[in-house]
Formats: C-alpha cells, structure tokens, sequence
C-alpha cells in the first residue's frame, strides 16, 4: 500500500525552504565554509557546512529548534493541513543529537537554557497549532528514516489518521571534536565513492513532511506530491560505528519487499555517501550485491558532497529532495568527484552537472552508528 505525501519542507545551509534547496543542489552549490561555531585554533578540521544564520563566533541556542518549526510548518502549508482536518495526529521527530548545542552553550557560555528547551515538543505545538503527541527518536544517522517507517506502520495501523514526520540536527562541539580525533585525513570537503574521499565533514537542517492515506487527501482536495511506497529497516548491531553489508542489504531488501518493487525498478538512488573510506566501500559493495547487472542502470547522487552530513536529518532531506528529482526530472550533482573508488567504478554516479531525466521510483538510503539502516522507497505522483 501506498502513501500520500502531500506536503514536504527543508531547510539547509544551501536554501531556508525546498524551492531554494534544489535550485541550489541543481545549481552546483556548496554549503562549505570556515568553521564558524567554535574556536577552529582548538580543531584540526577548519571546515564545515553550518547555516549562516548568526554572526560568525556568536552561537545561539534553539538553532535545531528553529530549522525544524520552519520545515514543518512549510510541510504543513503545502498540504493545506488545518487541525480540524487531521483527525489523529501525531508529530514524529528523527535526530541525532536534539537540542545538545544547546546544552553546550549553557555549559560553556552560561546562556540560560530550560530543560523543557531540549525537547521540540512545546516548540511545535506552538507553531503548529496542532495539540497532538510529539515523539523524538534518537538513531543516529538513520533517525528520520527510521521515523518515516514508524510513521508508515502508524497509518497502516490505524492508529493514527495523519503523521507529520520531520527531522533536525545542528552542529554540535563534542561531536565536531570527537571527528576531528578519529580522523586523521584531515578533509576540506565531503567526496562520497571518489577515490581521494579523505572522510566526513558535518552539516546543518531540517526536513519534514506530511504523510496521509490517499483517501484522506483526495477528500481534503489535495493532490500528493509523492507516493512513499515502503520504508525498510535492519538493527543489525554489527559494530559501534562500522557499516556492515549484510545489514545494509538486508534494509534495502526489506523496503523493496514492502514498496514492492525489484532492483530493476528504481531509476534513482539517493546514497547514504559520508566520503569516508569504509562507509563508501561497504555501501557501494552492499549496492551492488543488490542491483547485480541493473547497478549501471540507476541514477546516483550524494547529497553530503554540497550540504555536508546533517546527522539525523539527513534521511529526510534526502527523502524531500528525491520528491523534486521525480516530479522536476532533474538529478543534482556529485560534488568533489574526480575518479570513482574501485568499488564504484560500475555506479552510474551523476557528476559535474545537474542530469534531466524522466524518473518514476526513487530510493533514499539512511544508515547510523550501531547498525540502525532505513532505506525509504518513493514514487512520483501522476499529475
């Protein structure tokens, strides 16, 4: 079964909403840019993909906070959705680290900081207008993936009548550090599958939209901009932090069990693509132990070569940014793609420049720390 996306919003270091995102993403565009957060004396990466909106050296609380109410209610108002109009409701939140800068900020800085701010629930009600259960699942990387699949089972469930998913990361200092440690390349910028990938680089935003039955929209007079047609999911706790293939295959397997599609039906595959060495290799193998002979067929793009990592929000964005793929039939770029890896030399990877292309069913990859995989599969709504 199929359902309805009808409303979707973002909001990254490349554009305050959608429209402004993939115009950029098509454009080419890059969010890198000097460390602004913190001190870059006390790093040795100096780069990152932040969203400019504060005054170099002068951090704020609440930024995750801010992006999220902004992807939400732009979602809310694509889909014309109105309480009265919601029936059951609930708001399903992936992230990674919450409102942790936040803390950090209190800590080091002494900004005042109420612990009902580092939860997103009141934020959103206030917004939103909606008084509606509030929910935040915290699974790394993979986190509004694995929202979206929560929010799939929801429906199917009939426990609830509407889901409004979303997800939000913002740069963190312990995290940042705890990067620059355990790297010891040292990059500039974000390579995913290229040879030179030296590792990650963190980015900011949010993502979100609003998932209902067809049935639900056709009577509310909306027409979906997209299909989600399954998310599937693996825990396969392989390691702390290493990917493992086995987990990776089995949570592609699984959303193209529950989309009900073949490897053959994709036309578009939104990567995972950290540009570290082992992500990279484990997930171009797991791809192509999957697409076997079709691997050459489907389009591939890496939305972290222009926004960085946004953590657990990255899913989402990518999820959104696919909806525009299948509805604009544009393909954003590959940045910082000089030679593929060995592993990806038989990807049909889009590079150097945006790709026009009819395309009809999408696959957003979404893997975390622990071995917590999502992997959404959606498909264009016929206008």
């Amino acid at each position: 079964m199929s359902w309805a996306i009808t409303g979707t919003g973002t909001f990254t270091s490349l554009g305050m909403n959608k429209d402004a995102c993939f115009t950029a993403f098509c454009n080419g565009a890059t969010g890198n840019h000097p460390l602004q957060s913190f001190n870059p004396n006390q790093f040795n990466l100096q780069r990152a993909y932040e969203i400019l909106d504060r005054e170099p050296s002068q951090d704020v609380k609440a930024r995750a906070t801010k992006w999220l109410c902004a992807a939400i209610n732009e979602a809310i108002q694509a889909a014309k959705l109105v309480p009265e109009q919601a029936g059951k409701l609930a708001i399903l939140v992936g992230t990674g680290l919450r409102e942790l800068r936040s803390l950090e900020l209190w800590w080091s800085n002494g900004q005042p900081l109420h612990v009902k701010e580092l939860h997103f629930g009141e934020a959103i009600q206030k917004l939103t207008g909606f008084q509606c259960p509030v929910m935040t699942f915290s699974n790394a990387c993979a986190a509004s993936n694995f929202a979206l699949g929560l929010a799939e089972d929801m429906l199917s469930l009939g426990e609830m009548d509407t889901v409004i998913v979303a997800g939000c990361d913002s740069i963190t200092e312990s995290m940042f550090g705890l990067l620059d440690r355990v790297n010891p390349l040292h990059p500039e910028y974000v390579q995913p599958f290229d040879r030179h990938r030296r590792g990650v680089l963190l980015g900011e935003g949010a993502a979100a939209l609003v998932l209902e039955p067809a049935q639900r929209a056709a009577n509310r007079g909306v027409i979906p901009s997209a299909w989600l047609r399954g998310v599937g999911m693996s825990c396969d706790a392989y390691h702390e932090t290493a990917p493992d293939q086995k987990g990776i295959v089995r949570a592609m397997v699984d959303a193209h069990c529950r989309a009900n599609v073949s490897p053959a039906d994709i036309d578009l595959l939104m990567v995972h693509g950290t540009g570290t060495i082992l992500n990279d290799q484990t997930e171009a193998l797991a791809i192509k132990e999957l697409f076997g002979d079709q691997v050459t067929d489907v389009f591939i793009t890496g939305l972290k070569s222009q926004i960085g990592h946004t953590s657990g929000a990255s899913g989402l964005i990518g999820v959104v940014t696919a909806i525009e793929c299948l509805n604009q039939g544009r393909i954003p770029p590959t940045l910082g793609f000089t030679a593929p890896m060995a592993e990806a030399k038989s990807l049909r990877i889009v590079v150097e420049e945006t790709r026009i292309e009819s395309l009809q069913i999408a696959q957003v990859n979404a893997f975390g720390f622990g071995g917590v995989n999502a992997v959404a599969v959606l498909e264009r709504a016929v206008k």
